[in-house]
């Protein structure tokens, strides 16, 4: 009888104590930092920055001076400590939980994620979308995002935002309003949620989701690291959707950094006068589709046969008739009795055929008698005016 199958081993600590250090002294999305990990491994990288040793290829003596600087204060072993004690975790790739599609970021791949929440990140990771927007949103902004997350999360899907105020605020909730999955990317250590004003939501994300960011414990947010941690969001998730956003929104980086992955794109359209629209109607004109509700998003990054249902107006009841019948119908004349050989030439057919669909329409009470002619009844003039619908 033989035993349960040995778990795969996960990367050497080393490497993982050298990526937590390195997380303390490169910024996310470094480019040469990522070659120098690719090219060296993570654990001569480390060493050359703590050593005495000549900088790495790439760098000017003043950046070199500047990672000396930062290494000589990071402690790789005390953030890991930190984060433990916090209920974090320190992925890194190669372990089980890593997300494969954030390979596509090729060198400007994260060193490693921080990771707070019980859930399986690559697991999530399949089958998410992200969600972004405008801080200072509409209302209607708020109630689109709350209700295409809180769909999207009774369909099984799991919604990314960056937790930050507006559209990213309202789309977390909306995802745990449904009892959803939501993943937070924060640009910050977990342990310093930000903004200060989502703490309680934050707090609430990392008990029914997960929270994710490249920042080591302690680490404070600056403008930059919210524009980079926008790639994250694009690679790890199926698709992008950008409910409102102004012409200079940050969230449009989110939705190009998806386009230069490879991964779809959505806008959920406003009014035309709206400024807070415009970005997104920006997006719409290009490569971006849009989208209004959740079946339509999932049509777009689902599996096949995950299909939006078809939309079409009310049925009304001349749509009931037959072809040949209501083509009859729609040559009587409005305010006038008209003959049969008339109708007939409007219909485009012969006077029998004209003559056998108006008295099967006077059977439906479309039409009348009126001597020689026949005439729309006050039924149907009143049925065809609110089909017509205001002018």
């Amino acid at each position: 009888m033989t035993g349960a199958p040995e778990p795969e081993p996960g990367p050497p600590e080393h490497d993982r104590v050298s990526r937590a250090f390195l997380t303390r002294v490169l910024e996310p999305g470094d480019e040469t930092g990522g070659r120098w990990v690719r090219l060296l491994g993570a654990g001569e990288v480390a060493h050359r920055l703590r050593g005495p040793g000549r900088a790495l290829p790439g760098v000017s003596d003043t950046r070199w001076a500047g990672l000396r600087a930062r290494a000589e204060r990071a402690d790789a072993l005390r953030d890991l400590d930190a984060a433990r004690r916090a209920g974090v975790r320190f992925l890194v790739p190669g372990d089980t939980e890593w997300p494969g599609q954030l390979d596509d970021l090729g060198d400007a791949r994260p060193l490693g994620l921080w990771v707070r929440g019980r859930p399986s990140l690559r697991m999530w990771a399949l089958r998410s979308v992200a969600m972004v927007g405008a801080r200072a949103c509409t209302e209607y902004g708020v109630h689109m995002a709350a209700t295409l997350a809180g769909d999207l999360a009774e369909l099984g899907w799991v919604v990314v935002s960056g937790g930050a105020y507006g559209i990213d605020g309202a789309a977390h909730r909306g995802s745990l309003g449904a009892a959803g999955a939501t993943v937070a990317v924060l640009a910050c250590g977990l342990d310093r949620p930000y903004p200060r004003g989502h703490a309680r939501l934050i707090a609430r994300i990392a008990e029914q989701g997960l929270l994710v960011g490249e920042f080591p414990p302690g680490e404070h947010p600056t403008p930059s690291r919210f524009v980079l941690r926008n790639r994250v969001i694009a690679a790890l998730t199926r698709g992008t959707v950008v409910v409102e956003a102004a012409r200079r929104s940050g969230s449009l980086a989110t939705a190009r950094a998806a386009q230069r992955l490879g991964r779809l794109t959505m806008g959920v359209p406003g009014p035309a006068t709206s400024g807070l629209s415009a970005g997104v109607h920006e997006l719409l004109r290009g490569e971006a589709v849009l989208v209004t509700d959740a079946a339509e998003v999932v049509e777009l990054v689902g599996g096949i046969g995950e299909l939006a249902p078809e939309r079409s107006g009310p049925v009304l009841p001349r749509d009931l008739l037959e072809p040949a019948a209501r083509q009859v119908l729609a040559a009587l004349p409005a305010g006038r009795a008209a003959a049969p050989a008339e109708i007939a030439l409007g219909a485009q057919t012969t006077l029998d055929d004209a003559l056998a669909r108006l008295y099967e329409l006077r059977a439906l009470g479309y039409v009348e008698r009126h001597g020689e002619g026949w005439k729309l009844t006050r039924q149907a003039m009143t049925s065809v005016r609110a089909e017509a619908g205001p002018r």
